[in-house]
């Protein structure tokens, strides 16, 4: 069972990066990818705050876990939760996709500390994953790579392969956490390229998968810890969660895929994420 403690405080954390997204990387005056980033903000905040092991005082610390945001449009959320660890100040997150900024719209490792790889061409994060994952054991490393995949991205050819290349390598040192929010830019993926069942895909592949409530952080805590124990296959966490998550008009809505708030906007969405303190 996961400590209260514990649950009270990555709660809090994720959180915070909500409100960092909407008030410092959005706001009133930019455009940017509410729906996908608040979709993962548990996740990202158990990672970041619980489970990895890694410095910001020494990012490139050969003894650290990996992260990689595959669905890199998504940056945001883990833009915030870099300055909250402490990589950078939180002052550096008004100047997002500001020219000269570290800060652009999708991770770009030789701009962000942090930053283990530049992505965001979509289907490309599991292939790089697997690549770490194997250098690590060539090292005899215990270090994981952990990689989040958005579901639309699961249309993506090259996913598939890197699920079988995984497989086959035996890489469990790769846990997968999947953003099942059910929505891409333009709406739902059942209405757009529907897959089917995700879970059993991955089984059949080959990978041990764990299917879970993403915005539980008791659930998301207890699913890394299970990752941790899987020994001769990769793990794939399929976190099932709501776009938007936190901002009442972004719920379920494709249209903050990737928009822009107006005054009005943005102040319901900062009562809706003040209103969650309560």
């Amino acid at each position: 069972m996961v400590a209260q403690e514990l649950v009270r405080s990555l709660e809090e954390k994720a959180l915070r990066l909500r409100e960092l997204i909407v008030d410092d990387l959005i706001g009133t005056e930019k455009v940017g990818h509410l729906g996908g980033s608040c979709s993962s903000a548990e996740i990202v905040a158990a990672l970041y705050f619980h489970k990895m092991k890694h410095d910001p005082a020494s990012p490139h610390a050969p003894d650290r876990d990996r992260f990689l945001l595959s669905k890199g449009h998504a940056a945001l959320v883990q833009y915030a939760a870099l300055a909250l660890a402490g990589y950078f100040s939180t002052s550096e997150l008004k100047t997002v996709k500001s020219l000269g900024s570290i800060l652009q719209g999708h991770p770009d490792m030789t701009k962000t500390p942090g930053v283990e790889a530049n992505t965001g061409s979509l289907g490309q994060g599991l292939s790089i994953a697997n690549g770490m994952a194997l250098g690590l054991k060539l090292d005899h490393s215990s270090r994981k790579v952990y990689v989040i995949l958005g579901d639309g991205e699961l249309n993506e050819g090259q996913i598939w392969e890197a699920a079988m290349a995984a497989a086959r390598f035996k890489l469990d040192n790769v846990v997968a956490i999947l953003d099942r929010n059910r929505l891409q830019a333009t709406g739902p993926i059942a209405d757009r390229f529907d897959i089917g069942p995700v879970a059993p895909k991955w089984a059949a592949f080959g990978w041990h998968v764990i299917e879970i409530d993403g915005h539980d952080v008791a659930a998301v805590v207890e699913a890394l810890d299970e990752a941790d124990a899987v020994k001769g296959q990769p793990t794939i966490i399929v976190a099932n969660t709501v776009k938007g998550k936190g901002v009442s008009f972004a719920e379920n809505n494709p249209a903050f895929h990737n928009g822009a708030m107006t005054a009005e906007q943005y102040a319901v969405a900062m009562k809706d994420l003040q209103g969650l303190r309560h």
